[in-house]
This record gives structure tokens, sequence and C-alpha cells, in this order.
């Protein structure tokens, strides 16, 4: 999921939720649970048939009354989510959210990622060009596969200090991490965050249609790449052409007179999580071929992350009980997301026990079945796009948007997979443009570059992607996805 995380003056975990954050999105969320309830005062009830596995059969609608749902149903609806017909779901996502939050808190904590990634960088040698694409591969694939984006973040000042030891600039080290890291979370193969809490709502396994998402990663990767190169040609021609030139001649500067002390087992670290993160690759493989697991994938990398980080973090000498202090910490500060899951579920318990969940279904049905299918998948699209400017918690948008697209999505005759796939495109690319992002503004912060900068340097791309994404979705709706 796409959390929040830390202020500049003091450290603290990125795993936490900013206050501020948190507050805007149980706003808006409450407000949705608000609205939800007050339509059933204008709204008639109504229903569909379903079939045996839930979705709603076309042209069974049937309408009736308008009776509005008492208040006091509205209030206690994100508690009694909890014993609804969708709280396995919830119970399940909200419990991989605090293991997953508690152990990325560990891995921080102890140094694993931040040793692991420095390896990696310092074996790939001097060459500018492959130093910039294998760094952005790297963090593009933690975000694709593993759903990391902000934890990331923590590794943007050693990216920034490398990029600039080699003669590059602070721009370079924001494009290669911060951005890298965001648009493979939205360019998303298994993301656990995205891809595997929308399968577990959709009901379907991790690896449908997994093909085009790896077929739209090469994609991203390559115009990130074709970006980030066209950037250090533009740079090694002319360096005053930077955006960040006078911070770069500063920080040349002040490393040349820096040293770094370090007390961390850096080869033990690196090779424990090393494995670490190649038994999560296997797992990950395994959950994506064979079937008979597929419906448990967010139970088994839940365990697996839990399990194999207490294991490596002993390995390497760190005791038992303060392994699971960080673990504990991390989990605690998850604690509101699991808060928003609650309250963005309510919407759809309101409507659905109000009788006009169906009704709302039917409207959008009626609208969308009258445009062409490249039309309604553009619409849905954009829908998704839209909330992303309010809602920046993919876990959040996904429990209040997908049981209200996926149905309408299959009476249109679009697959799970592509409305997937529509999700995940529409939920990441923004983040690292839209200023109410937390995460964004602080990299910023961190590298010190304005936003002004920062959008004068990626509009471009932004615009590029956007279109790409139509394209990847008009595709998959001319091939039948």
């Amino acid at each position: 999921m796409k959390h929040q995380n830390k202020t500049n003056k003091k450290q603290r975990s990125f795993v936490n939720i900013e206050a501020g954050v948190f507050i805007t999105v149980m706003i808006i969320l409450a407000a949705v649970l608000a609205v939800s309830g007050a339509l059933s005062y204008f709204i008639p009830q109504g229903s569909f048939l379903r079939d045996e596995s839930g979705m709603i059969i076309a042209g069974t609608y049937q309408s009736g009354q308008i009776s509005g749902i008492a208040i006091w149903r509205i209030i206690t609806a994100p508690i009694r989510v909890f014993a609804s017909e969708d709280a396995a779901t919830i119970i399940v996502i909200s419990i991989f959210l605090l293991v997953m939050s508690g152990v990325f808190n560990l891995l921080e904590k102890i140094g694993g990622i931040k040793v692991f990634i420095e390896r990696l960088i310092s074996k790939l040698g001097k060459n500018q060009r492959i130093v910039v694409c294998l760094t952005s591969l790297i963090f593009m694939l933690f975000g694709s596969l593993f759903g990391m984006f902000e934890e990331l973040v923590t590794l943007l000042p050693i990216v920034i200090m490398m990029m600039i030891s080699m003669n590059m600039d602070t721009m370079m080290g924001l494009g290669a991490c911060l951005m890298s890291a965001c648009f493979g979370f939205s360019a998303a193969m298994t993301n656990p965050f995205s891809v595997g809490l929308a399968s577990q709502v959709a009901g379907q396994a991790i690896s449908s249609g997994m093909w085009l998402r790896v077929i739209f990663f090469v994609i991203t990767y390559g115009t990130v790449c074709a970006f980030l190169l066209i950037h250090l040609k533009k740079i090694k021609k002319s360096p005053e052409s930077s955006l960040s030139y006078e911070i770069d001649i500063e920080r040349r500067a002040s490393m040349a007179q820096s040293t770094t002390e370090s007390t961390v087992d850096e080869d033990k670290t690196f090779n424990s999580f090393l494995i670490f993160f190649g038994i999560q690759a296997v797992l990950l493989v395994l959950i994506a071929t064979v079937r008979a697991i597929s419906g448990l994938a967010i139970p088994l990398l839940a365990a697996s992350f839990l399990i194999c980080g207490i294991a490596c973090s002993t390995a390497i000498g760190h005791k038992l009980g303060k392994v699971l202090r960080y673990i504990l910490d991390g989990a605690v500060a998850m604690l509101p997301a699991v808060l928003i899951i609650a309250v963005a579920s309510s919407a759809k318990l309101v409507m659905t026990e109000s009788g006009i969940l169906d009704t709302v279904m039917n409207y959008a049905i009626n609208v969308l079945s009258g445009q062409n299918k490249y039309v309604a998948i553009l619409l849905i699209y954009l829908l998704i796009l839209f909330l992303q400017m309010f809602i920046g918690s993919a876990s959040a948008k996904i429990i209040l948007v997908m049981p209200v697209v996926l149905p309408i999505a299959n009476v249109i005759g679009f697959s799970p997979s592509l409305v997937i796939l529509a999700y995940c495109m529409a939920d990441g690319f923004t983040d690292v443009i839209l200023p109410t992002n937390p995460v964004l503004m602080v990299g910023l912060s961190m590298a010190n570059v304005s936003y002004a900068k920062w959008v004068k340097w990626t509009w471009k791309l932004q615009v590029i992607i956007f279109i790409i994404t139509v394209m990847i979705l008009f595709f998959g709706v001319a091939i039948g996805y």
C-alpha cells in the first residue's frame, strides 16, 4: 500500500502515516460514507439477480421504493463492516498491511535495504549509462514486484550522492530513485498492494493477465530510461543546464570534505538479504505459475516476509527482542490504515444495506453501456485517476472502487484483468506529480529541489506515460484481454 510518512527534521520510520494525511483521507472517506447514506433518501432501492460467483446478471434489474437508511447504521458501519460478508477480505488485507509494514520497518532500521542496494550499485562500475539504467531497473522492480515505494525513498540521499560522484546531478538521482520506484509501483506485475489486493477482491489469481502487465512494465521501463538518458546527454553537453546545477556544486564540495562511518556488517547483511529477496522472488514466481496456491498469495507473502525478515535479521546478529520490537513498531504505525480500510469499506456496506447499490450500478451500466467500449474503459480509468487526487492509499481505493466497478465492467464485457490494469495505471504515476502526495514532497525536500523545478522537469514524461497507458488499455479492449 502507498502509505504516507516522515518529516524532515526528525528521523523516523518511513512506514508511518502522517497525521495530516490521515486526517485528510478520513475526512474524504467520511464524506463519501455520509453521501452514501444520504443517497438512500433520494435513490430508490433495486436489485439484480446474481450468479454463483456473485456477479450481477445483465437485464435482471428490478426497481423498488425509496427507503432511507437509519443514521445510526451509517455511524456504526466502520465497526459493523467487520461482521459483513466482506469481513474476511477486509481482515486478511488489514493483517497483511500490518505485517508488511512491520517487516519494512525492520528492514529500514537494521539497514538491510540500504546495504543491499548500495552493494548492487557499487558493482555496476563507472559507466554512467549502465549505472542509470540498472539503478532505475532495480528501483522499478522493487516497486513492481514487491510494492515498495515510500520505503525506497529512504535511499534517495545515497542515490543522489552516487550520481553526483559520477558527474551527474541531483535530478538524475531523483529520477533513478523516486520516480523509478513510483513508476515501477504503477507498472505493477505482482505488486501485492495493488495487483495482489485487487485480485483478491476480484476473486482471481494474481497471475491472471500477467503477460500484458509484463509488457507494460517493459514499455514503461524503456520510456523512463530514454527520459533519463536524454537528460544525461543534455547535462554532459551543458552541465549548467541542469535544474539542480547550483545545488550540485555545493554538494560536491560538501562530499569532498565528508567521511563515512558505518557500524553495519555489510557483507553479512548483503548476503542475508540477497537470500531474503531471492526467496520472495521465488515465491512470487510460484504464486504466479502454480494455480493451487495463487489464491493464497496475500497470506503466503505476509508469512514469507515475516519469517524471512526475522530469520535474516537474527542471522546477522540482531537480538530477537529488538527485531520483534521493530516489527511491532512498524505494525503499530500502520494501524491507522486499518481504520482507513474500514471506513472505505463502509460506503459499500451502507449502500448495500439501504438497497441502492444495485440501483447505482444499474445507472452506471446504462451510462457505460451506451458508450463505445473504448470510451467506457477510458471513463473507468479517469474515474480512478480522479479519486487518486484525493485518496493516495492504494488499498483504500481498491476497497472503495473495485466492488462497484468490477460488476459493472463484467456486464460491459471487460475482464477483471483489464480493470485491475486500469486501476494500477491510474493509481500510481501521478504520485510523483501531485503536490498532495507527501512522499513526493518529502523526497523533494530531501533533495533540496523545488516542486516547480520538478514539474518543469517531469511534466512531459507524465503526458507521454498517460498516452501510453491509454493506448495499452485500448489494445486490451481490442484483443478482449
